[in-house]
């Protein structure tokens, strides 16, 4: 099996993070361990592994530009059309100009492999081993239905950065698949089909969704699954794999208590799980913040902000309507060594510098029931699904008179970039609809293009004109223009995995 998590059980790790300071190489081994036998025996003990699982996922730092599963959300973003990314800025130059997951010897690269993969190695322990243990039904129901969940979500996770769209071609070959713990003698699979992987994701989602239907979450932790999560990860496997009616009709299910959140609340950061909308985040207090690191790149406002990493492409600015409450958001940096550059302030740190990462809002369901609704055709409902979101953005509604399919389609498509921002959407999105990356340098256009001169109000607080800052990155590291479907879209499977599992490519 792949020795990227075979050298060590993954649940170890899981149970006891202890981080180093101040280095950019950071340390994740265990300061002690618990013998299997033992860990395994009670339903309480599970529940610990199921925790310490999934703080590992979020709270682990490979390097501080990977802090945990959020960096590849940043990746996606990064990697994508409306994300302007400081060449000078330390964490995603890299991937944003391409020249850096499909370099399989990158600690980037290996870091979101293993990451995923001993969640899927702890899960497949506690899946394996929970019906045996002590304790009440309810419980192992939750405790099983919960890993499930949180396997499923590791394999959408794979199947949707280390392959094409599925409806480009189901049979093609991704990663692979692991339902049995890891053992020292184990080997190591080939990689699986897309529809092997979404076959995997369906079956593990709908066992949870039957496990966990007596399960009631407590309002204050939507770090945990429930049926909503369970509802929101087949909403978008089933927009991946073109079931639309059941896209539809899952995210329509997920969403249902929670209410889309009003003006004052999307301006407050983006950084509480207290949010109407949030289905599922990851929360965070100031003696567990180690996920708040991903605010050092997304937060381009608050003084405590390191990076000040994501901007945006001014064009992106152009996509929102004058009255859209988003628009608030977009301020010309005057900062020095930043002027002229488009903050897009949807992100702040709390006043402790901490904030919550959110992994799903109602907002994406409602987008998700939209272009299901429209992919099948169903113009008028997809029209009524995106408005509602519209409007509460006062954005005014879409009117679809005259529209063909693929006009309504694209349009709702456009509203996801706008809501979605900064979210991890960017590189998945252009992936499963195989649409591609587009960037273009911000000038005035024409036969000789010159800067576009933007008003700004310096360190200094004097106003002045300065050129607008786009995109620094227009092409592929080959020099070819970007293209539906181009490799370099995809993440690499790391060199480590390659050289330790002979079978990955038979």
């Amino acid at each position: 099996m792949t020795r990227i998590f075979n050298k060590q059980f993954a649940f170890f790790t899981a149970l006891f993070l202890l981080f180093s300071s101040c280095e950019k190489e950071l340390s994740t081994s265990p300061a002690t361990s618990v013998s299997e036998e033992k860990l395994f025996t009670s339903v309480e003990n599970i529940e610990t592994v199921l925790n310490g699982t999934w703080s590992y996922m979020n709270d682990t730092y490979f390097t501080y530009a990977n802090p945990g599963y959020g960096a590849i959300l940043r990746t996606s973003d990064a990697m994508g059309s409306d994300a302007v990314i400081n060449p000078s800025k330390y964490g995603f130059p890299a991937a944003y100009s391409f020249t850096q997951m499909q370099l399989n010897t990158d600690t980037r690269v290996s870091a979101f492999w293993t990451l995923l993969y001993k969640v899927i190695d702890n899960c497949n322990n506690i899946i394996t081993k929970i019906d045996a243990a002590s304790g009440s039904q309810p419980k192992k129901d939750q405790i099983k239905g919960q890993a499930l969940a949180l396997r499923a979500n590791s394999y959408l996770t794979l199947a949707s950065f280390y392959q094409f769209s599925y409806l480009k071609d189901p049979e093609a070959k991704a990663v692979p698949i692991y339902t049995e713990p890891a053992r020292p003698e184990s080997e190591g699979n080939p990689k699986a089909s897309l529809r092997e992987v979404y076959n995997r994701i369906f079956a593990d989602l709908n066992d949870a969704q039957t496990l966990l239907s007596k399960y009631s979450r407590p309002a204050s932790a939507k770090y945990k699954i429930n049926t909503d999560v369970v509802k929101g990860l087949l909403a978008r496997a089933s927009l991946n794999t073109g079931k639309w009616a059941d896209a539809a009709s899952n995210a329509a299910a997920a969403r249902q208590t929670y209410p889309l959140m009003n003006a004052a609340d999307y301006a407050a950061g983006f950084n509480s799980l207290s949010n109407s909308e949030w289905i599922w985040g990851h929360g965070q207090t100031p003696e567990q913040s180690n996920a708040s690191y991903n605010f050092h790149f997304l937060d381009v406002s608050s003084a405590s902000s390191y990076y000040y990493s994501f901007m945006a492409d001014p064009y992106f600015k152009d996509l929102f309507e004058a009255g859209d409450i988003r628009t608030q958001l977009f301020l010309w940096d005057g900062l020095k060594g930043r002027e002229g550059s488009l903050r897009y302030q949807k992100f702040k740190f709390r006043q402790d510098q901490t904030a919550d990462i959110v992994l799903m809002r109602a907002s994406e369901m409602v987008l998700i029931e939209a272009e299901a609704k429209a992919r099948e055709g169903k113009l008028e409902e997809a029209a009524l699904r995106l408005n509602e979101l519209r409007n509460i953005r006062k954005a005014g509604p879409l009117d679809i008179a005259g529209k063909t399919q693929q006009q309504v389609v694209d349009a709702i498509l456009i509203e996801r970039r706008k809501e979605l921002w900064g979210e991890g959407f960017a590189l998945s999105d252009i992936i499963r609809t195989q649409g591609k990356v587009v960037r273009r340098a911000f000038n005035t256009g024409g036969a000789n293009p010159g800067p576009v001169y933007v008003t700004i109000t310096n360190s200094e607080g004097k106003i002045q004109q300065v050129p607008g800052i786009g995109h620094s990155v227009l092409v592929l590291p080959d020099k070819s223009a970007f293209v539906p479907n181009s490799p370099y879209y995809l993440f690499t499977i790391p060199e480590l995995e390659v050289n330790n599992n002979p079978r990955l490519n038979d």
